[in-house]
């Protein structure tokens, strides 16, 4: 009950507090709160303001609010709680308030955050969708912000695939945000999770989507990056996924494009690239969770033994040679390159005129 309280008066990510409770203990800061006396180096003004907005909280009113929507409140330490979590220290969330009938810890295990530009490009949604389906086609877990443009591409390529996305807000689970991906959140919060910070009723503002990006960032194994601008919501995102010792991947673009810059220097600053799926859990999976290693066509000649191969490029594309002209130019006996040429012969790669040779297949 406390840190349903607590949460109402408190913004997200408030390392005050935080470090607060791990000096007091949580219930040491709810008597003070109640009893008026700041602790030693607290400054009065924010004290009060704490104090104020206490006052205000009904803690009851959110359970039970949260309850009419089926959800629940988790607090650190609960057996639904994911520790991953607990890597954010002072800024560790009070509580998280959940929808969805999956445990929020056992989902959070294999994922991975797929985020980016919310004004994204068709190539961008069409790479979030992909990626994301993939990993869940593959048993991981999906987690995104619910925003438009990548984030939305990202639950919706979960969904398709049948597999699990999980919503992190930026505002009470109650309250889907952007007003336009009503029917994806609550697709969300019926197939996959729906987790927030903030208690049923609150609504985003522009410090809780930065601090929501924390959550997003820390909850998963690694964080990809698809499509993002020089300054975007989404590096945010990676930064901090970074600095808690988090895979940070990104997938490329056009380099003509705006919205290729930021991924483009993630890239190069401190992030892996990534294409699809295999190359995302080689990363973040167990070990031997290796991609398959594409590889170009294998032509004919690549088959060749590399003597017979380099005797056929010695040939000229438009006149026939004696073996004795091509054993000069290959600085080797006549007889071996003899050899050679009688092979090539065998495979269709050179024609045999009389005592001259000439390329048979030039395109093999």
């Amino acid at each position: 009950m406390a840190r349903a309280a607590l949460g109402t008066a408190v913004e997200p990510g408030d390392e005050l507090v935080g470090a607060l409770i791990d000096t007091h203990g949580l219930l040491g800061l709810w008597d003070a709160l109640r009893g008026g006396t700041p602790p030693d180096r607290v400054p009065v003004e924010r004290w009060e303001r704490l104090r104020t907005r206490l006052a205000s909280a009904e803690p009851e009113r959110d359970l039970a609010a949260s309850a009419a929507l089926g959800g629940r409140f988790l607090c650190p330490g609960d057996r639904e709680w994911p520790g991953q979590l607990d890597d954010l220290g002072p800024a560790r969330p009070l509580g998280l308030w959940v929808r969805g009938r999956c445990s929020l810890r056992l989902a959070a295990l294999r994922s991975v955050a797929v985020v980016g530009a919310r004004a994204c490009t068709e190539y961008g949604a069409w790479a979030a969708a992909r990626l994301a389906g993939g990993l869940a086609e593959r048993g991981w877990s999906v987690v995104s912000g619910a925003a438009y443009g990548v984030d939305g591409a990202a639950h919706r390529g979960a969904l398709a695939a049948g597999g699990l996305t999980i919503g992190v807000l930026a505002c009470g689970v109650d309250r889907p945000y952007p007003r336009a991906h009503r029917a994806l959140i609550e697709r969300v919060a019926e197939e996959g999770l729906l987790l927030a910070e903030l208690p049923p009723g609150a609504h985003p503002t522009r410090s809780r989507f930065l601090q929501r990006n924390r959550l997003i960032a820390a909850l998963a194994r690694g964080t990809v990056v698809v499509e993002a601008r020089l300054r975007s919501g989404a590096l945010v995102t990676a930064r901090r996924a970074t600095a808690l010792g988090r895979h940070v991947m990104g997938v490329p673009g056009p380099v003509s494009s705006p919205l290729s810059g930021g991924v483009h220097r993630l890239l190069r600053e401190e992030g892996v690239l990534v294409t699809d799926a295999d190359e995302v859990i080689e990363l973040v999976g167990e070990m031997g969770d290796l991609a398959p290693r594409e590889e170009g066509p294998v032509l004919p000649r690549d088959l060749l033994h590399p003597r017979t191969r380099e005797v056929l490029e010695l040939l000229p594309a438009h006149a026939a040679v004696t073996s004795g002209q091509v054993s000069d130019r290959a600085g080797a006996p006549e007889p071996e390159v003899r050899a050679r040429l009688l092979e090539l012969s065998s495979l269709g790669f050179v024609l045999r005129r009389g005592g001259y040779w000439q390329l048979g297949h030039p395109s093999g």
